[in-house]
């Protein structure tokens, strides 16, 4: 019995497999992906820069690290911090370069990493390993005025708004999760401005968060220090 006559079903190709496979591709990668685009501003309905956006899944199972861990940047350049906001996942290690011409002492009392990188100019220190989740400030025991956070996060699905208050994230695994969101000024913590969300991949779900500040902490270098040693 011949299955390629009229009448019968029809065994597909090689070739014809291959086409099957090539069409099923394409599909896939027209499909749009799951995501979130958030406006994050102050109480005062300016946009807020600096403020990190994170989605946890519902479920207790997170994507698993990957193999080799992430590294990081924590700059230093005319004697701040830059940036000033950096979130990064669990088990990151990240990097403090002293672009400066002047040693810089960095360290951090937070309770989700104590460590310090003791006087040293130009180039970079020994990169610090970030294992537990929090928010990590740090200092400078130089230069009083030098201030940043490092916001560690289990999920690694976050972002941080830009100069317009805006943050997207991308390819999200269909689902529910908790959406969070945090800056150094907020008072309160992530929790209390918590929203839950269920992504599918018609459309990027668009969240708008309005959080109340306490007065900014930062401050620029004295003038009288600019173009010293100290």
């Amino acid at each position: 019995m011949q299955l390629n006559q009229p009448g019968h079903g029809m065994l597909p190709t090689r070739n014809g497999i291959r086409l099957l496979l090539a069409f099923s591709v394409l599909c896939s990668a027209q499909l749009p992906a799951a995501g979130v685009t958030s406006l994050v501003s102050g109480s005062d309905g300016q946009p807020l820069a600096e403020a990190v956006i994170s989605l946890t899944p519902r479920s207790s199972v997170l994507p698993l690290p990957a193999a080799v861990p992430p590294s990081a940047v924590m700059d230093q350049w005319g004697k701040q911090f830059t940036p000033y906001v950096l979130p990064v996942q669990v088990g990151t290690r990240v990097n403090f370069p002293n672009r400066d011409n002047i040693k810089h002492h960095v360290y951090s009392f937070s309770p989700a990493k104590r460590f310090e990188l003791k006087l040293y100019s130009s180039g970079t220190a020994q990169p610090v390993l970030f294992d537990k989740p929090g928010i990590v400030a740090l200092g400078c025991n130089i230069h009083d005025w030098m201030l940043a956070y490092i916001y560690v996060l289990e999920t690694p699905y976050f972002a941080k708004t830009d100069a317009h208050g805006r943050a997207t994230i991308e390819s999200l695994p269909e689902g529910s999760y908790r959406v969070e969101v945090w800056h150094p000024r907020l008072r309160g913590t992530a929790l209390d401005f918590a929203k839950e969300v269920t992504l599918s991949g018609a459309r990027p779900t668009a969240l708008q968060f309005s959080l109340p500040l306490k007065r900014e902490q930062r401050r620029a270098p004295p003038r009288y220090y600019e173009g010293g040693e100290y």
